[in-house]
């Protein structure tokens, strides 16, 4: 009977595969960022009341009306079509979310508005991430503020 322990492994999982090269890794991580938002940096904007995007909860109406980020306007990603947008300039950001990692109508939004040639960012971890960061919530039709100071919808969309 060989009792003899097995021989201890010299590279785990992590470093199996190498790091990339500096060039690379900055074209990659500079591109995700201008995919990709997250919480707290969309959260950081809202608070200091920079206005240089349009929050879109591209969730159902119903959602939104339970709980929806300060801010957000409510636009079902079915719902965007070249005529909803032309509320905006063609140059308008728009940050997108849904319900979290598990809901894929952020994807769906950003798509739609890209399509639209539109720019967009997806804010990654939507209301689960926004939740898990502790930051508040609005509800009912309005977007509402971080600041509790209340924004007000015209009847075309935009905030006022």
């Amino acid at each position: 009977m060989d009792r003899t322990k097995p021989a201890k492994e010299t590279v785990s999982r992590v470093t199996q595969f190498p790091a990339a090269q500096p060039e690379p890794a900055i074209v990659h991580f500079a591109g995700r960022l201008a995919f990709e938002t997250d919480c707290s940096d969309v959260y950081d904007s809202l608070s200091r009341e920079v206005s240089d995007f349009v929050l879109l909860d591209v969730r159902g109406n119903s959602s939104y009306q339970q709980s929806h980020l300060p801010g957000a306007l409510s636009l079902p990603h079915a719902e965007i079509t070249a005529d909803r947008m032309a509320d905006w300039p063609d140059n308008t950001l728009f940050v997108v979310y849904c319900a979290g990692p598990h809901c894929n109508g952020a994807d769906k939004a950003a798509l739609a508005l890209s399509r639209l040639r539109r720019p967009v960012k997806l804010m990654i971890g939507g209301i689960t991430g926004w939740a898990d960061e502790g930051f508040p919530f609005a509800s009912g039709s309005q977007p509402g503020s971080v600041n509790n100071r209340p924004r007000q919808v015209s009847n075309e969309g935009s905030l006022r």
